[in-house]
């Protein structure tokens, strides 16, 4: 089954892509001068985004890859990080976050969430040992840890800090763009982010010349030209067709997440009606959230789930499981009751659509179901 007819299926997608891929003669028309070109390996058109997206976000130095994961890595790399060292990060991210430190031989070190799905600031103090290298807050969802607090503890006690800022494209925090706190800034264009190509990317944001120049040599195997290598690296290049597509697709970011905001600022207004059933998440009028995911705590979450999917409403959980009970984690040490608040959330976190290709009666249709699942349910 083509991912058209899978999203026919659905009143309410979750899935976007049909739409915003639908004939995109801008995009083939790019494709086939880059074919003309030969232009196959990084080249101008890496370059063009590259110089475009460190305009947009405000950096000096942008390093695109091949996905989000990469970034994550490249940017430890850059900074040392490796077998012995600790890094600091939160439970209820992807799978990537934790797997690049672990990439590195770093041991990752959580901590728990606040109540927004965010780095709980408040705790990061007590996590630190004399091995603490790095702290690696996420943007999860799209929103915003409190960074400030973030980097004034990083500061004294000489910590670096990354930005998983995957979720985080056109976000800002209090003014100032997600990804440009810290010493570096990683992002994800998975195809459901909101900047997105069609496949995987990623890029990197610094101001640091030193580290731009180690991370552009490394993504590249480490060379300075065809005959001569620097340094050992890897290829975590960016295919210059992905960057066409995000270059093409830059403009359009702040109308997507505007729209994207319209949409939650709607669905919050008509689900807190439903509370104590229903768990927004505090709003910071400071915030610009991207909502690369929009989710609500809710009672009776799996029957909930259930309940969307019969009403062909293509609703999801982001994470059912923490990081720190996979069993991918149990050399760490953590057990059950770790981390209270990241495990009560995954047991009653559901993800609704909220994308920009939604319409106003696909958005009244779905409030209605979560109404109707309420009255009907006996607590």
């Amino acid at each position: 089954m083509n991912q058209d007819s899978i999203n026919k299926d659905w009143k309410v997608p979750y899935n976007y892509l049909p739409e915003q891929f639908d004939s995109r003669e801008d995009i083939f028309s790019e494709w086939k001068k880059l074919a003309q070109t030969s232009e196959f390996t990084l080249g101008p058109k890496v370059k063009e985004f590259e110089e475009n997206f460190a305009k947009y976000v405000g950096a000096k130095y942008c390093i695109a890859t091949n996905n989000g994961t990469d970034a994550l890595v490249l940017a430890l790399k850059a900074y040392g990080i490796k077998e012995g060292d600790e890094v600091i990060t939160v439970p209820n991210s992807f799978y990537a976050t934790t797997g690049a430190i672990v990439n590195c031989g770093a041991k990752p070190v959580f901590v728990d969430v606040d109540s927004n799905f965010q780095m709980d600031a408040e705790l990061i103090e007590k996590a630190v040992t004399k091995n603490t290298r790095a702290l690696l807050p996420v943007y999860w969802g799209g929103s915003s840890p409190d960074m400030f607090k973030v980097c004034e503890i990083a500061k004294r006690h000489n910590l670096i800090v990354i930005e998983d800022a995957c979720m985080g494209i056109g976000g800002k925090h209090k003014g100032i763009p997600h990804g440009r706190f810290g010493n570096i800034g990683a992002f994800s264009m998975h195809p459901l982010k909101s900047l997105n190509v069609m496949g995987d990317g990623g890029m990197l944001v610094t101001d640091d010349l030193e580290k731009y120049e180690w991370m552009s040599m490394y993504r590249n195997h480490g060379m300075t030209d065809r005959d001569h290598i620097k340094i050992w690296g890897v290829n975590m290049r960016i295919q210059p067709i992905q960057a066409i597509v995000a270059t093409l697709e830059l403009p359009k970011i702040d109308q997507i997440i505007d729209t994207r905001n319209q949409n939650a600022k709607f669905l919050d207004t008509e689900l807190k009606q439903l509370v104590p059933h229903i768990k927004i998440p505090n709003r910071h009028s400071y915030d610009v959230n991207t909502y690369s995911l929009y989710m609500v705590e809710c009672e009776k979450r799996d029957e909930m789930i259930l309940h969307l999917k019969a009403k062909s409403i293509d609703a999801k959980i982001h994470y059912p499981i923490p990081l720190h009970l996979q069993d991918a984690a149990r050399s760490l040490g953590y057990s059950r009751g770790s981390f209270p608040m990241a495990e009560s959330q995954a047991k009653n976190i559901l993800t609704l659509p909220v994308h920009q290709f939604l319409g106003t009666d696909q958005l009244i249709y779905m409030v209605d179901c979560i109404k109707d699942f309420y009255l009907r349910t006996k607590f």
